[in-house]
């Protein structure tokens, strides 16, 4: 099954095909971090325009690079949530139009699901059931895929999600946006021994709170800088990114051995991060667990995961119907 998938839940237009769920024929992703660093963050206006403007240069780009022809598609998928609603709306609208006017079945897919979903495109051998940290600037969880389609959440953010909390952080220090990629590059080069920073506790086994440990580093930063002392941004930020990097695996470790599955793997844009990647590679093998990781490229928003996980929707009967809407709050847990 050949499947064209859009992804425009963010500040990525992102188009893709992929044979099977498993083989990228094409994946073309078009970027607004230029246009959105001017502002400091996403404008929500200019991602939605910038969407529209860049999907049919994206489509043929898609097409030509698979070699294929419109005809030659199975089935669409887009992303329907979570997200901004704007940008969302972009995506649905065209994959409702493609579809309809191609007469092929419509997947509606979570993009959390995309994100776990980009492992099967990485890693060929990987099959249900597994666990899985779910980290990004909206959502930080840990989940039990117990089969294709069908997750258990076991633990998440209380508060605010791992990627957000990079992000206030990087500002702190002054580093542009986008500022988690950045400040994981700057911490490469620093003492992360230098500033002991909380680790905070919850009464869920596997539940994570960034709010405690992000205001502690910002009051941290503002305490140095009243009393005249230098700040080491270097070092600075690699403590930081050690205390949460140290939650996240930690957590991620206990809940699969505590539920006696023997592979974890990674998903989302904080799962680019460079220490997470060494340290759950390392503490996961000292568990005897087998530990999966997307590449980079796959790790940040794209469509290609998107259509992996529409792959296993669609042969599960799942079809949209053409009054599919973007739901920008939408729950992949209840």
């Amino acid at each position: 099954m050949t499947i064209f998938a859009i992804e425009t839940s963010c500040d990525e237009t992102a188009v893709a095909i992929v044979r099977d769920g498993r083989e990228i024929l094409a994946n073309c992703i078009l970027s607004q971090i230029d246009r959105h660093a001017l502002f400091g963050g996403v404008v929500p206006e200019i991602a939605s325009r910038m969407h529209v403007e860049a999907l049919d240069p994206l489509v043929d780009e898609a097409l030509s690079r698979a070699n294929m022809a419109l005809s030659d598609l199975d089935a669409v998928a887009v992303t329907h949530g979570p997200g901004l609603v704007g940008a969302l709306l972009t995506g649905v609208s065209y994959a409702k139009a493609l579809a309809y006017a191609l007469g092929v079945p419509l997947a509606a897919v979570n993009h959390i699901e995309g994100h776990v979903s980009a492992n099967y495109l990485a890693h060929p051998e990987l099959e249900p059931p597994f666990a899985c940290l779910v980290a990004s600037g909206g959502h930080s969880h840990v989940i039990l895929v117990e089969r294709y389609g069908a997750y258990r959440l076991l633990g998440q953010t209380l508060d605010d999600a791992a990627g957000e909390a990079f992000d206030k952080v990087a500002r702190v220090l002054g580093i542009p946006y986008p500022g988690g990629p950045l400040l994981d590059r700057l911490a490469e080069e620093g003492d992360d021994g230098r500033y002991r920073f909380p680790h905070p506790r919850t009464d869920g086994p596997y539940d994570f709170s960034f709010s405690g440990l992000k205001t502690a580093v910002v009051n941290r930063a503002h305490n140095l800088r009243q009393l005249g002392e230098e700040i080491v941004p270097a070092d600075f930020a690699a403590s930081f990114r050690r205390a949460v990097v140290d939650m996240l695996v930690e957590k991620s470790v206990r809940a699969a051995a505590d539920l006696g599955v023997k592979r974890l793997a990674a998903a989302g844009g904080v799962a680019a991060n460079r220490l997470l990647r060494r340290e759950l590679a390392r503490r996961g093998e000292a568990a005897g667990l087998e530990v999966f990781l997307p590449p980079v490229e796959l790790c940040t928003d794209n469509a290609a995961m998107i259509a992996s996980a529409a792959y296993y929707r669609l042969l599960d009967g799942e079809v949209a119907g053409l009054g599919l809407n973007a739901l920008p709050s939408i729950r992949m847990f209840d």
